[in-house]
């Protein structure tokens, strides 16, 4: 749309007039949508006395050449002429951006990019890109391959330069959308690939897979390199959004959120849409378990950090990949093999840590997809298709040579799932593949697919031994399914777990993955299994004397040792021969009560134990242990639970709930649902009343914690999942939970089980608004 420019621009007179009023106008147009909006609109001979004192480096006038030769019908060859020296000026200045630790995108810095994006270029391109779209022949013409890869390419130098520019792209659905059918083009793909995924970081609303033209299609048309690509796209548009922080949201919060949002989010409509996709998991599975040629020499891991400071965000990796392919000149054939690539010269030279990080890579975001999937609402569907496409015993085999082939340090701090990562490819694919690994044991039946064939019939010996039944998902387990060779994956993860040095973040995901195998209904057996491999001792080294001080890892510790000592004799007789002296108890005493938020699992584990091992002192084992151990000794103390009871109301209440901590509520529920159980819930309420009083604060634990209740009510009776992980975990009927909370938050001031019993009139205060929505 053109604009008078006479009385805007009376600047052709000779006398020097402020070239920034141009500047102004076109800023000012981009906000309000009026006026000029493109070099194209100015005069050439007014651009060209302004360009030299702008220092615009004639980027105005090419602009206006690149648009005058590419109107519609014309061939685009002098266009493309004219793009290519644009693209000249403004790569330099992407270089400079990749390789100088990513600076603030700034007029200052980048000013060619942003002249480029200012006169109008971004939109131009936008332009060239759709036209064909806008035919209505029914055959669609046909662009040179070449001038699209350097309208995308100048597009995402834009992008990364200039403030702006990437939301601008976002907020057109339009574009977007059209984006993903040029990916079908073999030539085109990694420009349009890295184009999208930079746009749909920013984008505010998720897109919605089902929009995009023929997806199916386009994904069954992909190669294994190209899926692996879209992978890392396809990361954005199936995780919920802040999932990285979960944690740290309230319960309030996130239980008003749920309320408001009945529906299913976007991601998981984009995840049933990918689900739906035929073949998809199945290839997904292939790229995760491929073999890759290993690399040679002592010098492997510092020369895989040394590209990887050059490398961004794989971007230069792929480039030269892509031209190893294309001078091999080779089929698009797809092989799960690598052998497509395995025969260009180019390929032969580039060095074997670089062909290494470069599939790793591609696996952190193939194993990402398969977590968040598994990790959704249609989990057992997914569930079942892995164990089909045998992903873990294809991971098993990598094991040594790829996941864990070299001890990597790591000290960075532990990301949460959607967190954005600066750590090396080796680092980020170890911790991706420990998450899978949580999320495929977690409450699942398919957990014994982690082990092999010799190891299973070691659970059903130790079953045997023991005089109880096997566990019915180990004996439905499907032999053909499990792992190959002389150990299983969390064999495998044991014997790493073990040689990790303290502060490793790696234990952390270790940890959690042992755990999660664990998780569950109590299983005897499983415990036994782990406790022969010596797990029990390598904890214990590693919250009492191995000086590790991260609390994330001490935390996924105590959860383990929760696990694997729960209701389990065995355990507590190897607990009492580890900690063998009173300093060794303090100082696991001292780690415990650093931090009951962190330990409180353990505390749970063990109350419960003592409460099981009370009623079997017929057997002669268990009367010893209890005699013995130092640690059942000291919660068999009431003022010890009571101490433990009082903390752990003490550091949450209803506004600072979050998933992390409400397990301390839940943890002082069992020890007071004991207590019922034998007729002493009047003692404990009594004590915390005497608590309140001695320490000045009457009633401030007991109203804090009738909250607590009355919003747990809330929280879990409408929570299956929730309820059933309770019941599972504390060998306690989730009806017996609900009635004791019931009882505990009675309205009835004359009966010696209701909290309200134990609150003097005057510090009456419970708050009834609280919870209301």
């Amino acid at each position: 749309m053109a604009t008078p420019l006479g009385s805007e621009f009376p600047c052709t007179r000779g006398k020097r007039k402020n070239y920034n009023n141009i500047v102004t106008r076109f800023t000012t147009s981009k906000i309000t949508g009026k006026g000029f909006s493109r070099g194209t609109q100015l005069p050439a001979g007014l651009l060209q006395e302004r360009d030299k004192r702008a220092k615009w480096h004639g980027i105005p006038i090419l602009l206006q050449k690149l648009y005058e030769s590419s109107h519609p019908n014309s061939d685009l060859l002098h266009a493309h002429s004219f793009l290519k020296v644009l693209s000249s000026q403004l790569s330099m200045e992407a270089m400079s951006f990749v390789t100088e630790d990513r600076k603030t995108a700034q007029e200052s810095t980048f000013p060619n990019t942003y002249t480029f994006d200012l006169f109008g270029g971004v939109d131009l391109l936008v332009e060239i890109l759709m036209r064909p779209t806008l035919t209505m022949q029914k055959k669609k013409p046909k662009m040179n391959d070449d001038l699209v890869k350097d309208c995308l390419s100048v597009l995402y130098n834009c992008c990364i330069c200039t403030e702006g520019v990437t939301k601008s792209l976002a907020a057109r659905d339009d574009f977007v959308l059209f984006l993903f059918t040029l990916m079908t083009n073999k030539k085109t793909f990694l420009q349009t690939a890295t184009l999208i995924e930079d746009i749909l970081g920013v984008k505010k609303e998720m897109i919605q897979l089902e929009g995009i033209p023929n997806l199916s299609g386009l994904v069954q048309s992909f190669d294994q390199q190209q899926l692996a690509n879209f992978c890392r796209i396809l990361s954005v548009t199936i995780s919920e959004p802040d999932v990285g922080n979960d944690d740290k949201h309230t319960l309030l919060a996130k239980n008003a959120q749920q309320k408001r949002n009945a529906s299913p989010s976007r991601a998981e409509v984009n995840q049933v849409t990918l689900l739906n996709i035929p073949g998809f998991i199945e290839r997904l599975c292939k790229l995760a378990t491929r073999k890759v040629s290993e690399a040679t020499g002592a010098n492997f891991l510092q020369e895989l950090e040394d590209w990887y400071t050059w490398l961004d965000n794989a971007l230069v990796l792929d480039a030269l990949m892509q031209m190893a392919t294309e001078e091999a000149e080779q089929s698009s054939t797809e092989s799960s093999d690598e052998s497509s690539l395995a025969t260009s010269p180019l390929r032969h030279r580039l060095p074997q840590s670089m062909k290494i990080v470069h599939e790793i890579m591609y696996k952190v975001e193939v194993l990402y997809v398969l977590c968040v999937l598994l990790m959704g609402r249609q989990r057992n569907q997914v569930h079942k298709m892995l164990a089909e496409f045998r992903l873990i015993p294809g991971l098993n085999n990598l094991f040594d040579k790829l996941i864990w082939r070299k001890y990597t340090a790591s000290n960075h701090v532990v990301h949460g799932q959607n967190e954005n990562c600066d750590c090396s490819p080796e680092i980020s694919f170890k911790i991706q593949f420990l998450r899978l690994l949580q999320s495929f044991s977690d409450h699942h039946e398919n957990k014994y697919l982690l082990l092999n064939s010799q190891e299973l019939n070691e659970l059903s010996a130790i079953s045997m031994k023991a005089n109880i039944p096997e566990v019915e998902a180990l004996v439905n387990t499907d032999r053909s399914l499990v792992c190959d060779g002389k150990k299983g994956l969390l064999t495998r993860l044991l014997t790493v777990m073990k040689k990790e040095p303290p502060d490793s973040s790696f234990r952390f995901w270790q940890a959690r993955a042992v755990e999660s195998f664990l998780r569950g209904a109590t299983s005897y057996a499983d415990q036994m299994f782990l406790l022969k491999r010596g797990l029990l001792e390598h904890i214990l080294f590693c919250i009492i004397d191995s000086g590790c001080t991260s609390r994330d890892v001490l935390q996924s510790y105590f959860d383990l040792l929760g696990e694997l000592m729960k209701f389990n004799i065995d355990a507590f007789k190897r607990f009492n021969k580890y900690v063998n002296t009173p300093e060794k108890f303090q100082a696991f005493l001292t780690q415990i009560n650093s931090s009951l938020v962190d330990s409180n699992m353990l505390v749970r584990c063990i109350v419960l134990s003592l409460d099981r091992f009370e009623s079997q002192t017929e057997d002669v084992k268990v009367l010893e242990v209890l005699s013995e151990c130092c640690l059942l000794s000291y919660v068999a103390r009431v003022e010890n639970r009571l101490s433990f009871l009082f903390r752990l109301i003490n550091i949450i209440n209803v506004q600072t709930l979050t998933q992390e901590n409400v397990s301390c509520l839940n943890t002082s529920l069992v020890i007071l649902m004991l207590a019922r159980r034998k007729a002493k819930l009047p003692f404990y309420l009594n004590a915390l009343r005497e608590k309140e009083y001695t320490e000045k604060y009457p009633g401030c634990l007991l109203n804090n914690f009738h909250n607590l209740l009355r919003f747990w009510q809330r929280h879990y009776l409408n929570k299956d999942k929730d309820s059933t992980c309770l019941e599972n975990s504390s060998c306690i009927s989730f009806s017996y939970w609900k009635e004791t909370v019931s009882v505990l938050l009675g309205s009835d001031r004359t009966s010696l089980c209701a909290i309200a019993s134990y609150i003097d009139e005057p510090f009456m205060d419970l708050d009834r608004d609280l919870l209301e929505d």
